[in-house]
């Protein structure tokens, strides 16, 4: 059995506090200009994995295995802008963060379906130890979306929205593959999540905490895409 990959701890990762700090101390375009540096720095589009499971000669049961992780992690209700509707201290963010819950809605449903095509989980060496890590992050999530702290759940839902795009790139790649046409997406385009940031940064306080929230959703990604390629790299050597 492969040892668990580490991943990404709730409260920390390398790469992402440099990405954070870098950010804030840049202040780039404001409470924007920060989130949307972490989600380029730190974001699925940046990981090798997901590029490779892109690819036309991606085999199907890498697919198979990146689509169940996804639904064991986000295919579940009520999930992370569910919990930050619920939690929210932000009344500005009220209307899109409802939005957002009902378009992840139809997403959840495209997992599911994703899921049911992808067929049974491929084997792989360290399932147990697979399945454990996915439980925290899943866990960790639940945590994050539901904290107290001004600023942090609004910001975890704000960067699930973001990185969902990049997500959905392989999802939609996994669809045709299994033969699913890819239905459209109704979450927030950039420029009205862009506009809502800069709304909710009241104070230097809330501005942060929305980028600890955005920051620890993006690690938990990564950590996700770490352990999906280290999958992959056991069912190649087995």
């Amino acid at each position: 059995m492969i040892p668990r990959p580490d991943l990404p701890a709730f409260n920390a990762t390398p790469r992402g506090v440099t990405a954070f700090d870098s950010a804030l101390g840049r202040n780039i375009g404001g409470s924007w200009g920060t989130i949307a540096t972490l989600a380029s720095v730190d974001g699925t589009a940046t990981h090798p994995m997901p590029r490779m499971l892109y690819g036309p000669n991606v085999a199907v049961r890498d697919l198979a295995d990146a689509v169940h992780a996804l639904c064991a992690l986000h295919g579940r209700h009520p999930g992370v802008i569910d919990h930050a509707a619920e939690h929210n201290h932000q009344p500005a963010a009220q209307d899109w963060l409802e939005e957002a819950a009902a378009a992840f809605t139809e997403e959840r449903t495209y997992l599911a379906h994703l899921t049911a095509a992808a067929g049974p989980l491929p084997s792989t060496p360290g399932q147990a130890e697979s399945e454990a890590a996915i439980s925290g992050q899943r866990h960790a999530l639940d945590m994050l979306a539901q904290s107290d702290r001004t600023g942090c759940a609004t910001g975890a839902a704000i960067a699930l929205v973001l990185d969902w795009a990049a997500i959905r790139v392989m999802l939609d790649a996994a669809a045709r593959r299994f033969g699913i046409e890819p239905p459209p997406s109704h979450l927030s385009d950039e420029m009205e999540t862009a506009s809502l940031v800069s709304a909710l940064a009241e104070t230097p306080a809330i501005e942060r905490a929305m980028a600890f929230g955005a920051q620890q959703i993006l690690a938990q990604h990564r950590g996700l895409w770490d352990l999906l390629e280290a999958r992959a790299s056991a069912r190649n050597h087995q």
